[in-house]
């Protein structure tokens, strides 16, 4: 039998923020283009996609900000940047039908999640449409009342 922890993906990083800023309505999983040194970084943990934001050019998908911290032994022939601009890779059909949303009906591309998938570094990107004020509210009051609810159900 194959070991359960390399078909299962394990989470790097994941962004909580977006989804108390985003309606997160429909989630797509992409592969990125790494460097080496990048691949490195995320098997050691060193991700952070908190600032990230996903953005498409020329029918193409870019993740934006995240910051890949590289190891002390990266090598000395490589120079890298933390904070540079990685390719995304999705579908053609997946692709136009974000940017036909993005672009047409005012959803954002929020970065989700990263994690492994069979070895291979994969982002989960979320359709997102902005909360307003009142909506942000309304989730922290259902959160609260939730946690409270269990907390009674306990002491029963």
């Amino acid at each position: 039998m194959s070991p359960k922890s390399d078909s299962s993906p394990r989470l790097i990083a994941e962004n909580r923020k977006a989804r108390f800023d985003y309606f997160i309505e429909e989630r797509y999983e992409a592969g990125l283009v790494l460097q080496g040194w990048e691949v490195k970084s995320l098997r050691a943990g060193r991700a952070q996609i908190k600032e990230a934001y996903v953005t498409v050019r020329a029918g193409e998908a870019f993740l934006i900000g995240a910051h890949f911290s590289p190891l002390p032994s990266t090598s000395s022939h490589v120079i890298a940047d933390p904070v540079r601009t990685r390719k995304l890779l999705l579908n053609r059909r997946e692709l136009d039908g974000l940017i036909g949303a993005v672009e047409r009906r005012g959803y954002t591309l929020m970065p989700l999640e990263l994690h492994w998938k069979h070895g291979r570094a994969k982002l989960t990107v979320g359709l997102a449409k902005g909360k307003k004020q009142h909506d942000k509210r309304a989730t922290e009051k259902d959160r609260d009342w939730q946690r409270d609810k269990a907390r009674l159900l306990r002491r029963g």
